[in-house]
C-alpha cells in the first residue's frame, strides 16, 4: 500500500484527501460537515470496563430500575459504549469540576441513529446547577435541536450538550469537552 493510500484508509472517507506529486508530501482538508460524515472505527468498553473508569474518576450513575441490563430502558446501562465517550465524560468532570451524574447510557429507549445512545455516543446526565452553568457559560449557544427544541451548546471539541426537559443528553463525537 503506498502513502497516498494509506492516507486515504487511515481517513476513512471522512475528509478530502489530495497527494501532492512533488516529494511525496500529502494534503488533507476537513469534511464539510462533522455530522454528515460517517464515523470512524470506535473502540467499545465492556459494562465492567466502563464503569471501572467512571467510578475512578469520580462519576457516579442511577437508574429508575436500579439495573444496567442494556435490553431494559429502565436500567442504565455502558455496555457497548464507545471508549471517546467514557473519556468525554471524564474530561467534563475534570474541566468542570462538577460532580456527575450519569441517568442514561446504552440502554434501549432513547433516539435511534447513527450517534444514538445505543451505539455508545451518548450519555445523559443529571442537570445540576453546576453542569448547567458550566455548559452555558463556556460552550457556543447554536439553537434549538431539531424535533424537540432543547437548546444545544456546542464545544470546541465537537461535542453536542443537549438540555432536554429532565437532563443534558450530550453527543461525543470526541474525548475532548
Amino acid at each position: 500500500m503506498n502513502t497516498k493510500t494509506k492516507l486515504g484508509a487511515a481517513l476513512g472517507g471522512t475528509v478530502l484527501a489530495v497527494a501532492l506529486a512533488t516529494g511525496g508530501t500529502a494534503w488533507a482538508a476537513p469534511a464539510a460537515s462533522t455530522a454528515a460524515a460517517s464515523p470512524a472505527a470506535v473502540t467499545k468498553l465492556s459494562q465492567a470496563d466502563a464503569a471501572n473508569r467512571l467510578r475512578n474518576a469520580g462519576i457516579t450513575w442511577s437508574s429508575s430500575g436500579n439495573c444496567t441490563n442494556r435490553n431494559n430502558a429502565h436500567c442504565t446501562s455502558f455496555e457497548q459504549i464507545n471508549l471517546a465517550t467514557v473519556q468525554g465524560a471524564i474530561t467534563l468532570k475534570n474541566a468542570s469540576r462538577c460532580a456527575l451524574t450519569i441517568t442514561g447510557g446504552t440502554e434501549t429507549g432513547h433516539a435511534s441513529g447513527t450517534y444514538s445512545h445505543w451505539n455508545g455516543y451518548k450519555l445523559d446526565f443529571n442537570p445540576t446547577t453546576c453542569l448547567s452553568n458550566y455548559i452555558t457559560g463556556t460552550f457556543t449557544y447554536i439553537g434549538p435541536r431539531a424535533g424537540d427544541g432543547a437548546p444545544q451548546y456546542r464545544a470546541g471539541s465537537g461535542n453536542i450538550y443537549a438540555r432536554e426537559s429532565s437532563h443534558w443528553d450530550v453527543l461525543f463525537y470526541s474525548c475532548g469537552c
